[in-house]
């Protein structure tokens, strides 16, 4: 920020104020017009010093910071008030005063002690936040594309990643979203590392807001910001699907298009982001199994009320021959592919190598189907004008097998 932030500091005692003057950092970015002694809420310098930004200093056994914070918001709605909890090195987080501080109306709380880099940074962020300058009021949201695999190991995460990249290609702002919440792979599709994830995001205090969320996104080579899966899988629960929706809804006031990797089936968070989606890509392979599965999927989104006209599919290993051909392919699914993507060993290579094959092998037939994809979505384009398709191969005698299905 051009200007400092001028900050009036409530100090719940004489310690705090040590653990204020440890934590503020000693640049012109922040500047204490005063120290206000007490957490009386009726002291006049809450009401007459004209400050940015209060800063509430206290531990997490306060009686007086709850009802200071709900008094300063009530007079001054337009300021924000950000705590500073005092003791959290000796009794930790407390989820009952954090409730409090948030139900107050505090827009953020910092556990000290904490880097003055880290202080600065969220204090700038409350003050984005409470001007408004974070968000575009108005704006049509982003599409969100959906990429979902009824069966496993259909290539989810290879469509995804390279369909973020494609797009990110033709100048769009792209955020992809790992929700494989137990076992995702966009990370390691990318070749990203995983220092902050959404479980951080879903642990992090204070509101949700594009600021905020820009942190905990990593940065691809391709321009692609990505949110990327916890580490761990017992991390998974922690990630509540009202959260997602959250997340979601922010990403699309922040990027020109999102597209969210998810696990097989429908699970919570498949449910709730295809609630949330403008278009969904299932992605199935040439193979019985995985085509009986992707009508089912099919099938569940029609039970949804999804709109078929908004329903991509894209089929991985198409030149495979297994004995299925195109008829077969369109009895079982009732409708025809919109993108063929062939196997290549190229793929999996890419894959162990953390490129996506539309950036390592660009000229590759696989590369052009995922950028048919891309094209699709931003042009509108139907399967019949979709360039670079390859025929499926000839059928072998099997088509009785979908005939019964």
């Amino acid at each position: 920020m051009s200007t400092p932030i001028r900050a009036l500091v409530a100090l719940e005692n004489a310690a705090a104020a040590a653990a204020v003057d440890a934590a503020l950092p000693a640049t012109k970015g922040i500047e204490v017009l005063e120290y206000v002694e007490g957490l009386a809420p009726d002291h006049p310098s809450f009401r007459e010093v004209s400050a940015d930004l209060l800063i509430v200093a206290c531990s997490a056994r306060s009686e007086g910071a709850i009802a200071l914070i709900e008094d300063a918001v009530k007079q001054r709605s337009d300021r924000p008030v950000v705590v500073f909890q005092t003791d959290a090195a000796k009794s930790g987080s407390n989820n009952n005063f954090m409730q409090g501080v948030f139900a107050a109306g505090a827009d953020d709380i910092l556990a000290l002690p904490e880097t003055p880099e880290r202080v600065r940074h969220a204090l700038q962020k409350a003050m984005a936040r409470k001007r408004g300058t974070t968000l575009t009021k108005g704006a049509v949201p982003a599409p969100l594309i959906c990429v979902l695999g009824p069966k496993g190991g259909s290539g989810k995460t290879v469509t995804s990643c390279n369909l973020a990249v494609a797009l990110a290609e033709k100048g769009q702002r792209v955020s992809l979203v790992d929700l494989d919440l137990s076992f995702g792979d966009v990370g390691l599709g990318l070749r990203l590392m995983p220092e902050r994830t959404i479980y951080d995001l879903a642990r992090s205090a204070g509101s949700l807001d594009a600021e905020k969320l820009d942190d905990y996104l990593v940065q691809h080579t391709s321009g692609v910001r990505a949110l990327l899966a916890p580490t761990r899988p017992d991390h998974a629960g922690a990630i509540s699907t009202d959260f997602i929706a959250e997340v979601l809804a922010v990403l699309r006031s922040m990027s020109d298009v999102v597209v969210v990797d998810t696990p097989a089936g429908f699970p919570p968070e498949v449910i709730t982001t295809i609630d949330g989606s403008t278009d969904v890509c299932i992605v199935g392979t040439l193979d019985a199994f995985s085509l009986k599965d992707t009508r089912l999927g099919l099938e569940t989104l029609d039970q949804m009320g999804y709109q078929p006209e908004s329903i991509r599919l894209v089929l991985n290993r198409a030149d495979t021959h297994v004995g299925i051909g195109e008829a077969d392919v369109k009895a079982i699914l009732r409708r025809d592919p919109d993108v063929l993507v062939p196997s290549q060993r190229d793929i999996p290579r890419s894959v162990s190598e953390g490129v996506p094959i539309v950036s390592s092998q660009p000229k590759s037939t696989a590369a052009k189907a995922f950028r048919t994809l891309a094209s699709i979505y931003l042009n509108g384009a139907g399967p019949a004008q979709a360039p670079e398709a390859q025929p499926l191969p000839e059928s072998r005698g099997h088509r009785s097998l979908f005939r019964r299905a």
